[in-house]
């Protein structure tokens, strides 16, 4: 980290950048010797032809570009990248596979002319690769807009047994070490009580699966312990009703205030007792446009890197990437997303 010269150019990442090498290493050595394949659905994406290119030449996994053979081979060409024939799934091809056919015949599309759309959409052909086990993981979105990557991962890849919603978290990286889960802060825009229980399992073991670290989780509020008396407080209550009986031995806690959640001395002094108050390491909030505030302040703010959105809740690991994305950002979630199908498809 970098990988390329992009980010030389984006100085608000640089206070994370020592913190987020150690993580990588941390997540090459791990990955090391397993052989995952993750699919790049951008596939004649430049971006996404360089950032395959580096974590194939490194190593690391075994790149799948989704896209018209050729025309992968001849931008390859163009940008001075070594991609072998081997690191191609051609669109034509996946469609006429019988087994990636039988999936996506199986979606539920009311209008016939848009099942023809979804059988030669690359994002749907790269879904179904992951469903299929053509992969082991997936990642789009460069080129699409984030409604198309969500409705591809309900719809074909599906949710895992247990959950019923699809949600996202971000790993915030901090300048002092420091690795913290915000939840969920880019699918869901106000949880229900019953929502907000899956984000925090969710997220839960996406901390634990990326950072080694056993989840703490906090269910945030403006309220500590009840301190205040509101509807939005109640919801907050009755998550961790939820979250307590489907997840007995997961450590949370909740409601809390962010300072009591975090600092050790207020924690003791606004909840004391608590196993979580004041060492949590997965935040979630109580809305979408809270979380997506929070992150955004920890990040701009607090020097933080911040890795995401990446999905939760799904069979396998399928994550989206924003349409301004640069190869630094698909390389980051290529290897997140490796390092996520060590754990998801055991």
């Amino acid at each position: 980290m970098p990988v390329t010269a992009e980010i030389a150019g984006r100085p608000e990442l640089r206070t994370g950048e020592s913190v987020a090498s150690t993580v990588f290493d941390r997540w090459r050595q791990e990955l090391s010797g397993h052989d995952r394949t993750v699919g790049f659905a951008d596939g004649e994406d430049p971006r996404a032809i360089r950032a395959a290119a580096v974590l194939g030449s490194q190593g690391i996994l075994l790149p799948r570009l989704v896209g018209r053979s050729a025309e992968i081979q001849r931008l390859a060409q163009q940008l001075g990248c070594e991609v072998p024939r081997g690191w191609i799934l051609d669109v034509g091809e996946l469609a006429g596979d019988s087994a990636i056919d039988r999936i996506v015949s199986s979606i539920r599309i009311r209008k016939p002319e848009q099942l023809e759309q979804v059988r030669q959409d690359p994002v749907y052909l790269a879904a179904a690769a992951l469903k299929a086990g053509c992969v082991d993981a997936c990642v789009a979105g460069a080129g699409s807009p984030t409604a198309l990557v969500l409705r591809a991962a309900l719809r074909v890849v599906g949710l895992s047994r247990g959950c019923s919603t699809l949600s996202s978290s971000f790993l915030m990286l901090l300048p002092n070490g420091r690795q913290i889960t915000f939840g969920d802060c880019a699918v869901v825009p106000d949880p229900s009580a019953e929502e907000l229980a899956d984000i925090a399992a969710s997220a839960a073991m996406m901390h634990q699966t990326l950072t080694g670290e056993r989840a703490k989780v906090a269910l945030l509020s403006f309220s500590t312990r009840d301190s205040a008396v509101h509807p939005h407080v109640d919801k907050i209550k009755n998550a961790m009703v939820v979250l307590r009986a489907r997840h007995p031995s997961l450590q949370a806690d909740g409601e809390l205030q962010l300072d009591a959640a975090l600092v050790p001395q207020i924690g003791m002094l606004k909840a004391p007792g608590s196993a979580v108050a004041g060492h949590a390491n997965v935040l979630i909030f109580p809305t979408l446009d809270a979380a997506n505030i929070g992150y955004k302040i920890t990040e701009r703010l607090g020097g933080a890197l911040a890795l995401g959105p990446l999905l939760q809740g799904l069979a396998a690991p399928m994550n989206d990437l924003s349409r301004g994305c640069t190869t630094d950002d698909i390389y980051s979630m290529g290897l997140l997303s490796a390092r996520q199908s060590l754990d998801l498809n055991r």
